[in-house]
């Protein structure tokens, strides 16, 4: 951890004194410019008008109070506009009902981030009946400092979920059960369908495989109990890399599996190289959505334009991809395999699988008509 000195700091006026505190926003949000101290007695008419004025609130009442507030808040953003002619008429296309959903998003992310809850050195909360949060704090934030600090009761709660999902660990099939235990900031494989795919491809290899982006390792995991004696997962993310060689320790498949930090892809070439890049090509809004939006399609194209020159003769390359973006008109078809062509590959052979969570048959879901076409599915890619 840097020094105060170095971190953003926040100022407020408390019982006639001017405090300070060290800013923690692990998705990248700017501190408040202004603070206001705030408790139980607390309506949420004004919290909602003071947060839309850009006024944060500084919890210091009973906790359990601030998630309350933090109910009654989202209930007063999620009713948006009673007026009629505040209302926008029906979105034009599939990729403008996405931006909306998304700007959306954002400034409910936004107003409810301006609920705030004070953090001791040691990351305790000094508020009445709030829970024993150092552990979360310590896995996403690292050591204790010597300053007490400010974080978002959302991002709070966040980091919360994030240590009972690492404690609990996400159940794979694909892996006879085992489970595997995301870290804060790393994308967890609810999602199975895409491991599925992996855990049925017929495999080109028994020797070695490549797998790019690994986040958990859940991947590179899959293709070890598969019979491959050799997988190199590669990341850049500290975190994902953290988290992929501490899943492999407790898989037992440390002797197979070598987490490398790489921007994706090692020294060398495979028989196989497997990469499950984000699927949806549009900016992230936090460092923490960098699992799901890829600017530009960055990875996807980086990985397709390295894969020939990384394959031994005769090798494939696995590309697991869900159709979503095609849906939300953000990426042809066309665009795809026209990426494919220009990267010199060839389509061997395509795995499909429809989606199996919740979103995909929830009709009140903003993007549901695109979520129940989705498909995702492992592209089997050869060098021409």
């Amino acid at each position: 951890m840097y020094p105060l000195s170095t971190q953003q700091v926040i100022e407020w006026t408390e019982d006639g004194r001017t405090r300070t505190a060290h800013w923690r926003s692990e998705n990248g949000t700017p501190p408040p410019r202004r603070i206001e101290v705030a408790d139980d007695r607390m309506r949420a008419g004004t919290a909602h008008r003071l947060a839309c004025e850009g006024t944060a609130l500084l919890w210091r009442g009973d906790y359990q109070g601030a998630r309350q507030l933090l109910t009654a808040l989202a209930r007063r953003i999620d009713r948006g506009p009673r007026r009629a002619k505040e209302r926008r008429a029906p979105a034009a296309s599939p990729a403008e009902a996405f931006h909306r959903h998304r700007q959306a998003q954002s400034r409910r992310a936004r107003l409810l981030g301006m609920l705030l809850v004070p953090l001791d050195p040691d990351f305790g909360i000094p508020l009445r009946r709030a829970p024993d949060v150092r552990q979360a704090c310590a896995e996403a934030y690292g050591p204790a400092s010597e300053h007490p600090s400010v974080t978002s009761l959302p991002e709070l709660l966040g980091l919360i979920g994030a240590h009972q999902w690492r404690r609990k660990g996400v159940k794979v099939p694909a892996l006879g059960g085992d489970h595997i235990h995301p870290h804060y900031g790393v994308f967890s494989p609810v999602r199975g369908e895409y491991v599925d795919l992996v855990a049925e491809a017929p495999l080109p290899t028994h020797e070695l495989a490549f797998d790019i982006g690994t986040g958990t390792g859940v991947l590179a995991a899959v293709l070890a109990r598969r019979g491959i004696q050799r997988v190199v997962a590669t990341d850049q993310d500290a975190r994902a890399l953290g988290c992929a060689r501490e899943n492999a320790a407790r898989l037992g498949l440390t002797d197979r599996v070598e987490v490398v930090e790489a921007d994706l892809y090692p020294p060398g070439r495979a028989p196989l190289v497997v990469c499950n890049p984000p699927w949806v090509p549009a900016r992230p809004s936090s460092p923490l959505e960098y699992a799901v939006y890829d600017p530009s399609s960055r990875m996807l194209r980086g990985f397709l334009n390295g894969l020939a020159g990384h394959l031994t003769p005769g090798g494939e390359g696995w590309l697991i991809l869900s159709d979503l973006a095609e849906h939300l008109g953000l990426r042809p078809r066309a665009e795809l395999l026209t990426a494919f062509a220009t990267a010199g590959l060839t389509v061997a052979d395509r795995l499909d699988i429809r989606p199996t969570h919740p979103r995909a048959v929830d009709p009140t879901d903003p993007l549901h008509t695109a979520r129940a076409a989705e498909v995702t599915s492992l592209w089997r890619l050869k060098a021409d």
